[in-house]
């Protein structure tokens, strides 16, 4: 079975979540923080296999799904990251969106792309200890992974394509070509998918593609044209496969040319390929061949009469393809090395956006939504690091210049807040996994304990200095 069009389902693995864990051991009652870092979640990547010739295993499997990282563990264990998954696809795969944007074009052996990206493991309590936070009483979560659906579309790669109505002879013409062996039949259609076939003539090998048969109204989805007229695309040189024999009533050689030329340019991008006609079975009807092909070669097009059955002007045709394909490589514009660009990010640009939206805003940006999704929200202490952290990056300066109030309703992500602006403090140590700025208990400031101590010290109260004088 031949399929080049599926639609593919495609989600990364999501991260690890870090590991809050304090080392416990015997005669070590401060051994700080030691949970480790979680895996990386796996990409999903799709690579260009010479093996693979068909869509048909996303045909039947299109959800596609990496593995996620291991979680960290004590003892600054960190998890183990996902393994890739990778999908093989043939050369000439396009990657589009479902509107038709084209994300990547898969050609040559070993190209990859990677459709969808494995999500970040969360850092453990030990990677985010700091001056401030000895000893974290909470890890950050796994980022999640991407997901993606994407069009995967299959264009032939070939040098020449053979063009003709059915049971003109174009599997017959490959097979003694090249070492393809299509399916041959007396019937219409019998080609029911595209058949490549490497030839050799003289110096020049080169690849060969029998389109299935082509019909009037091909380009508009009638018959099986429309589903294979893309395989055209690529290749530089087109060859009419003409039918002499041909019983069918209002048919001749050069309406067949005229109704296929018709097609390949209705559907749009072939008007400049070389073209080469190649007037087939004239062991059956030789003596209709030269009465057209001055009509056809009036035309521009180079004329060659070829008989699969005695191989005559077979060899002819072969190395005629092989000239026009030489002169097509060497019009073609030199390959140019792939470009590293490096995108620099602007000096005024604070990584983030706040936009007014109804009652309340909307904070935009890669990474502060990542920090609330690697947020652990039933944990004040992480909730407190969420909240150092946008006060640090100017979240909370935006706001306020926005004439955000308390209480105002703040998104970021999934998440909806009620902003309480906070002042930048430095961390008192509470118990693990609360945060002096949740408690909303009357607990007194630290410079407000440190003026009642030196109220209470008066003189002749005892003090060490008294003592000395």
């Amino acid at each position: 079975m031949f399929v080049d069009r599926v639609v593919l389902h495609a989600a990364a693995g999501d991260g690890g979540p870090g590991c809050s864990s304090i080392h416990r051991e015997k005669f070590k009652p401060l051994g700080g923080p030691d949970g480790g870092n979680g895996g990386n979640g796996g990409d999903v990547v799709l690579v260009v296999d010479p093996g693979v010739t068909t869509l048909i295993d996303y045909h039947f499997h299109p959800h596609q799904k990496a593995g996620s990282g291991k979680q960290g563990q004590g003892s600054n264990k960190y998890g183990a990251n996902a393994a890739d998954l990778v999908l093989p696809v043939p050369n000439g795969t396009i990657v589009k969106t479902a509107d038709g944007e084209v994300l990547a074009d898969l050609v040559g052996n070993g190209v990859r792309y990677v459709v969808a990206r494995g999500g970040r493991g969360g850092r453990g309590n030990a990677a985010l200890a700091s001056q401030r936070r000895k000893a974290p009483g909470f890890a950050e979560l796994g980022e999640p992974g991407t997901s993606a659906d994407v069009v995967l579309e299959l264009k032939t790669v070939a040098d020449v394509a053979l063009v003709g109505f059915p049971s003109a002879g174009k599997s017959s013409l490959i097979s003694v070509l090249s070492a393809a062996k299509p399916k041959i039949a007396d019937y219409p259609f019998t080609t029911l998918v595209p058949n490549l076939g490497v030839v050799t003539a003289g110096d020049v090998v080169f690849t060969v593609a029998d389109v299935p048969g082509l019909i009037p109204g091909a380009s508009q989805g009638k018959g099986l044209g429309l589903e294979f007229l893309r395989h055209v695309e690529r290749c530089s040189v087109l060859v009419h496969v003409v039918d002499l024999a041909t019983q069918e009533p209002g048919r001749d050689p050069l309406t067949d040319i005229d109704a296929i030329e018709h097609e390949l340019a209705q559907y749009g991008g072939l008007a400049g390929r070389p073209r080469l006609v190649a007037l087939n079975k004239t062991d059956v009807a030789g003596d209709l061949a030269p009465l057209v092909r001055e009509d056809i070669e009036a035309r521009g097009l180079p004329v060659y009469e070829t008989s699969v059955a005695t191989r005559d002007g077979v060899q002819s045709l072969a190395y005629a393809m092989a000239d026009a394909v030489r002169d097509a490589r060497a019009a073609a514009p030199p390959a140019e090395p792939t470009r590293v660009v490096l995108r620099p990010k602007a000096v005024d640009d604070s990584g983030f956006t706040v936009h007014p939206e109804g009652d309340g805003y909307v904070v935009r940006g890669d990474r502060v939504e990542r920090w609330v999704l690697q947020t652990n929200f039933d944990n004040d202490e992480a909730v407190g690091y969420l909240a150092d952290r946008l006060a640090r990056v100017g979240v909370e300066a935006e706001l306020l210049r926005q004439g955000a109030e308390a209480g105002a309703e703040v998104t970021i992500g999934d998440w909806t807040f009620d902003w309480e602006p906070t002042t930048e403090e430095t961390f008192t140590g509470t118990r693990r996994g609360e945060d002096v700025r949740l408690d909303t208990s009357s607990r007194p400031r630290a410079d407000d304990r440190l003026a009642a101590k030196r109220a209470r010290r008066v003189p002749g109260s005892g003090d060490a200095g008294d003592d000395l004088e």
